[in-house]
């Protein structure tokens, strides 16, 4: 099949939807794929990691927007290519090119869904998720809660659950961490926590670092690391140096994605104490971070956002917080720290979980299935 990918959110540009549309662009028809994708901070790297690609790769002169030249773009590019389907990235805004391409190409037009879409309707803004699913054969939703949040909006021909997924033969506890907690200078025998994202306020860096001194004070041998880079970083930088030198806290910025899994097996506890902000518009649709920190072994902290409890069996394989009780996070924090046993066996059961229903290859063969469905339902008018 020929797929004609248009997306703003592409690696090696870090994040969970780079993530999760890198992973599908890998494993759907990526011989027959050419993507449309936005223009690089770093060219060079970019450049390099295009080329190592199995699809092909065409980057705009800036953004990737429901403009009137990304729409020329693409249907060129689509001609070009002899696209059967495009699917769009992430449903708004680029939902709102659908009704024309379908129209100028006759294909049919598949989108993603994210947290995002599914804060939008939480805030009377329900019209914007109509506007952009109106000329789409299919949207796809990541959890439960995204799909209840948009299902009254969509008006796509169908909505179709596919979450992101997990390389389990990536992340898996017999990676080994402890290079990587040798250059982050953390002692050999810490207990280290740790979380891997963007540095935002929804996804809680600010409260662990609030809460460090309490953990520390339960824990004194235990460090935090904070892997990732954001607009958060400066105010972590402050609320860190107002801790002082005794802090145990490192901010380590951006790793590759390379070193990704090893980043989980440093850990002992990954912590991301998410929570929902803005009205309701700036939610974690769900969260991939908790499912590679469960496949690496480790027991994962998720805050109670969107679909964010949905990765995490409470109890089990990690906890599920309330992201604004800070007693709530340095209670599960204490709690994972302080039982070895109980760390030992939610590595094991987070694994089972994850492997057991998130693993990429069932993913990327649903996602697979639905592109012919639709490719298959427009060839013959059903």
């Amino acid at each position: 099949m020929r797929v004609l990918w248009v997306t703003n959110d592409l690696p090696p540009r870090a994040g969970g939807i780079e993530q999760f549309v890198g992973n599908l662009l890998a494993r759907v028809h990526p011989g027959s794929t050419i993507v449309l994708g936005p223009a690089p901070s770093d060219p060079a790297e970019a450049a390099a990691h295009d080329r190592a690609q199995p699809y092909r790769t065409q980057r705009a002169g800036g953004r990737v927007l429901p403009t009137s030249g990304i729409r020329r773009q693409v249907v060129a590019l689509a001609r070009a290519h002899r696209a059967e389907v495009i699917v769009l990235g992430a449903c708004w805004p680029l939902g709102e090119l659908a009704p024309a391409l379908t129209r100028e190409l006759d294909v049919p037009v598949v989108a993603l869904s994210h947290g995002l879409e599914a804060g939008l309707p939480g805030v009377g803004l329900g019209v914007l998720v109509r506007r952009a699913t109106r000329g789409l054969a299919a949207m796809t939703t990541i959890s439960d809660f995204t799909e209840s949040r948009l299902a009254p909006h969509v008006r796509a021909d169908r909505l179709e659950r596919v979450p992101p997924g997990v390389d389990v033969d990536r992340f898996h506890p017999g990676v080994d961490g402890r290079a990587l907690r040798e250059a982050w200078d953390i002692p050999a025998d810490a207990m280290l926590v740790g979380t891997v994202s963007r540095l935002v306020r929804r996804k809680g860096q600010d409260h662990l670092v609030e809460v460090w001194p309490e953990v520390r004070r339960r824990h004194p041998e235990a460090w935090l690391v904070l892997v990732g880079e954001g607009p958060l970083a400066e105010t972590l930088d402050r609320a860190i140096g107002l801790q002082g030198p005794q802090a145990q806290i490192r901010r380590v910025g951006r790793v590759g994605w390379d070193l990704l899994p090893a980043c989980y097996a440093a850990l002992d506890v990954f912590a991301m104490p998410c929570r929902t902000r803005l009205a309701g518009t700036d939610v974690e649709g769900l969260g991939i971070v908790y499912l590679e920190a469960q496949a690496t072994g480790v027991p994962a902290i998720a805050g109670r956002s969107g679909g964010a409890p949905e990765t995490v069996r409470d109890g089990q394989t990690g906890s599920v917080v309330d992201g604004d009780d800070r007693d709530t996070i340095v209670a599960a924090v204490d709690h994972w720290l302080a039982d070895e046993g109980a760390r030992r066996a939610a590595g094991r059961a987070g694994r089972r979980w994850v492997t057991s229903r998130w693993s990429w290859p069932a993913i990327a063969e649903r996602f697979a299935g639905l592109l012919d469905e639709v490719v298959g339902e427009h060839t013959t008018g059903g």
